[in-house]
């Protein structure tokens, strides 16, 4: 496989027609070597429109949700960003290469230990990696960027308390088969904005808070 002309069509058949236009987005898809973010098994599919398995039961996303995410929080230099489910460390380290630092929680110890590995490997530093469930919310923050990487029913609202004012926010919300990938910014005090980018559908986080269902 030629893999730099792999990750040119990635990033021209996938990704830009989906709406990712952020030059920086862009650019820095070349410079993180997605494959080497994955089990040697899984290396082949590196650039394929499809979640990954990682092993323990979970995914690497999709490209092109991964590179929209990023764009749509807008990561800035000075940012520190909370991330939800670590998985193999490959959106870590893009958070990363733009933020000033990042905590990044995984709840299955060996991925952590994986995502360890390939961030090491790179050289990125900026970053904590923490082992535990933070599907429900993290004691750590404040923080400008907090993005959950796997799916919840609803959001825990202790999340959006750990946002400094002008902070940004990226869950995707609901049940299959239809989710929202959601947006909310924090404009200042008690003046957050909500808004719904785009519908798509992606594997729950662990232990993620369930919302009251009526019982016939």
């Amino acid at each position: 496989m030629n893999l730099d002309q792999a990750r040119f069509n990635m990033v021209e058949q996938q990704i830009r027609t989906w709406e990712v236009l952020d030059q920086e987005v862009l650019d820095l898809l070349f410079e993180v070597r997605r494959e080497e973010f994955l089990p040697v098994s899984a290396k082949s599919l590196a650039f394929v429109d499809m979640e990954i398995p990682l092993g323990h039961g979970e995914v690497m996303l999709a490209p092109k949700l991964e590179a929209r995410m990023l764009q749509e929080v807008g990561v800035k230099s000075t940012d520190k960003v909370l991330e939800i489910g670590s998985g193999s460390g490959y959106m870590t380290a893009l958070f990363a290469k733009r933020a000033a630092f990042v905590d990044s929680v995984e709840i299955v110890p060996e991925l952590s230990a994986f995502a360890a590995k390939n961030l090491a490997a790179h050289g990125i530093e900026n970053v904590k990696l923490h082992v535990g469930d933070g599907a429900q919310g993290w004691s750590g923050g404040p923080y400008d960027v907090i993005v959950l990487t796997g799916s919840t029913p609803i959001l825990a609202p202790s999340f959006l308390s750990k946002l400094n004012p002008g902070g940004r926010l990226l869950a995707v919300i609901g049940d299959a088969p239809v989710m929202k990938a959601t947006l909310f910014n924090v404009a200042g005090p008690n003046e957050i904005a909500r808004v719904e980018l785009f519908e798509t559908c992606i594997s729950p986080l662990r232990n993620a808070p369930q919302p009251k269902r009526f019982v016939f």
